[in-house]
């Protein structure tokens, strides 16, 4: 029995070296279509720096070194590295899959295919050659290897940096690669979408506001991707291929920067002051004014000595600006809520990004991507601070006009008082009781125009609607001319109401304005906001057939005009009725109105976005009503 254990222990330990030799080379199967080749890889450092690749074909394997973990994550260091893989065909038919290295900013691989000991290909690549020199116009570096069927080839890779030391190898089908990078593309498209959107979204809050704030937070939010575009290669596929030096520099100009803001943002958006917070506020000072120096010394300093003081001050700077969100936390200030929990996932993807780079972590999709994830969420996170503090300004703004106007309704009593006063006085203040007077008309007939102007859409109200009818019916009366009617009403404003929010509805109700107004141009003609979503259009010396060409093509603008939103376009349509009459008398005004009105009810009811018209007897055409369909 003891001799059958004896046997079984030393059968085990001869087969180790055999599975450890089996591990040690890839196998491409027939049914493979992505394969891992870092667990494949062996490494040799080149102390001296100057081995070449027959060098390497003469070491030993002992000197080839297996990676500590599944990933081929070395830091920063300053020798160049030297790599080794074999590939096993173990299909019947010859192969030819792509070889992706996914960490495009490697300075210099030299890259060697080596079968039956000679070398079958070579490539040169890295970020310092020309974009156009790559074998596929790709943000990594891609490679076609040819694999003879049951043969085994051996890979060379001599890689230089001064970044990290890093080497993602994987192996594709080329129909696997291209179902991978349409994914990828979408994910990169959606988040520097997401970029673009919140750029251009509080642009326009900056100079609508005009408050330093926003702009801060635009270059914040506007360096992010462009660093996140500078790492993953898409900027020097796209941008710049041919600027080499610039796309290593441009990388520490945009990380610096987004301190550089970051920083700015964070004193403006939670009031830091040498008053409340003397200690975080020369602290964050001296990280505005190192940003901004480490910014100008991108321009001057090689890639390899700034890349670690710029890494370092991202950190510190991260971590200080999150213990100032949880500081202002304590004190209970409003604004830190969210801006606390964005800078949690900024910091979190910046930690990740950095232990990474200093091989720290190992290298796989989640660390990779961690940066963009966590800014993503950041920059989202950040934007609903932002509204919410515009609308608690709003509030408090709105509250404070409302005072204003308690006032002003006071100091007009107070003021008509004190006329009664200067009435009843001698008659050595009649000539200041006559300036104020001429002050006080004056003010009058200001208030009379703003009081015939719809605040929201700048059109005239319905007390001006309803004072024009009636002298336009005497009008058109007195010389026997037709005159028209418009009401329109925006299809189902409620339910876009509760599903957008009254601020877009208001929005919408501006949009719908100015493209009617730019229909009705005529002077005479007059366009009011009668109430709510509704509409009313005046066009006197207009007959029927005039009012409908007029409203069918009102119609069709609103339609065909796409309403903008934060996540697309919605359209809008409008509902309207038309009445025209030649008035028999100066006071057919309401009658007018109810006969539009009757009209609209009527484009409702048979399916909204339309333009019915209002016969003369109240009947539809043939039945009275004409009606004009999209």
């Amino acid at each position: 029995m003891s001799r059958m254990t004896l046997l079984m222990v030393v059968l085990s330990c001869l087969s180790f070296p055999a599975a450890g030799a089996s591990q040690s080379i890839a196998q491409w199967q027939p049914d493979s279509h992505q394969l891992e080749l870092e667990p494949f890889t062996r490494y040799w450092v080149d102390e001296r720096g100057d081995a070449d690749l027959e060098k390497a074909l003469e070491l030993t394997p002992q000197q080839w070194q297996e990676a500590s973990s599944n990933s081929i994550s070395h830091g920063y260091v300053n020798e160049p590295y030297w790599f080794r893989l074999r590939i096993h065909n173990s299909s019947e038919e010859p192969s030819s899959p792509y070889l992706q290295i996914g960490y495009p900013i490697l300075n210099h691989i030299e890259l060697y295919q080596v079968a039956d000991g000679q070398v079958v290909n070579e490539w040169h690549l890295g970020n310092k050659l020309p974009f156009h020199e790559r074998p596929f116009d790709h943000r990594h570096f891609v490679v076609p290897l040819t694999l003879d069927p049951g043969k085994t080839i051996s890979l060379y890779l001599r890689v230089e940096t001064d970044s990290s030391m890093q080497l993602p190898l994987t192996l594709w089908t080329p129909e696997a690669f291209q179902a991978y990078e349409q994914k990828d593309m979408l994910l990169q498209g959606v988040y520097y979408g997401i970029a673009l959107a919140m750029v251009l979204y509080h642009c326009f809050v900056f100079f609508a506001v005009r408050e330093r704030t926003f702009l801060y937070y635009v270059g914040y939010i506007a360096a992010a991707p462009l660093f996140v575009a500078t790492l993953g290669g898409l900027s020097y596929q796209y941008v710049w291929p041919q600027a080499a030096w610039w796309n290593d520099q441009l990388m520490m100009m945009f990380l610096n920067g987004l301190v550089l803001f970051g920083t700015l943002f964070t004193l403006r958006f939670l009031s830091i002051t040498n008053r409340n917070h003397p200690l975080i506020y020369r602290g964050l000072r001296t990280i505005v004014v190192v940003a901004a120096l480490m910014v100008a010394a991108a321009l001057f300093v090689p890639f390899g000595q700034i890349i670690l003081p710029s890494i370092l001050l991202a950190f510190i700077a991260c971590c200080t600006m999150l213990i100032v969100g949880i500081v202002r936390l304590y004190y209970r200030d409003p604004a830190a809520r969210y801006y606390t929990l964005a800078w949690f996932f900024m910091l979190f993807g910046g930690i990740m990004l950095a232990l990474n780079k200093f091989a720290l972590v190992p290298n796989n999709l989640f660390t990779a991507n961690a940066v963009q994830v966590g800014s993503a969420l950041g920059v989202i996170l950040l934007s609903i601070a932002i509204a919410d503090r515009l609308n608690k300004e709003k509030q408090t703004a709105f509250e404070a006009q409302q005072m204003a106007l308690r006032e002003e309704k006071k100091a007009r009593q107070a003021q008509a008082e004190t006329l009664k006063v200067q009435e009843e006085a001698n008659t050595q203040l009649e000539q200041r009781v006559q300036e104020r007077t001429e002050a006080l008309e004056a003010a009058n007939s200001k208030l009379l125009e703003f009081s015939a102007t719809d605040a929201l859409t700048g059109l005239k109200n319905r007390h001006h609607f309803e004072e024009r009818l009636p002298a336009c019916c005497a009008d058109a009366f007195r010389h026997q001319h037709p005159l028209s009617l418009l009401v329109l009403d925006i299809d189902h404003f409620k339910g876009f109401n509760d599903t957008y929010g009254h601020l877009v509805g208001d929005e919408c109700l501006k949009m719908v304005a100015q493209l009617m107004t730019d229909v009705v141009s005529r002077p005479q003609d007059l366009v009011a906001r009668f109430g709510g979503e509704e509409f009313v259009i005046i066009l006197p010396d207009t007959d029927e057939a005039g009012a409908l060409s007029v409203a069918e093509r009102i119609r069709k603008k609103v339609e065909t005009t796409p309403f903008r939103i934060s996540h697309g376009a919605v359209q809008v349509t409008l509902s309207i009725g038309v009445a025209s009459r030649i008035p028999e008398n100066p006071d057919m005004g309401e009658t007018l109105f109810e006969a539009a009105d009757q009209a609209l009810y009527r484009a409702k009811g048979a399916g909204r976005n339309r333009v019915i018209s209002h016969s003369q007897n109240g009947d539809v055409e043939s039945a009275g009503l004409r009606s004009h369909e999209a």
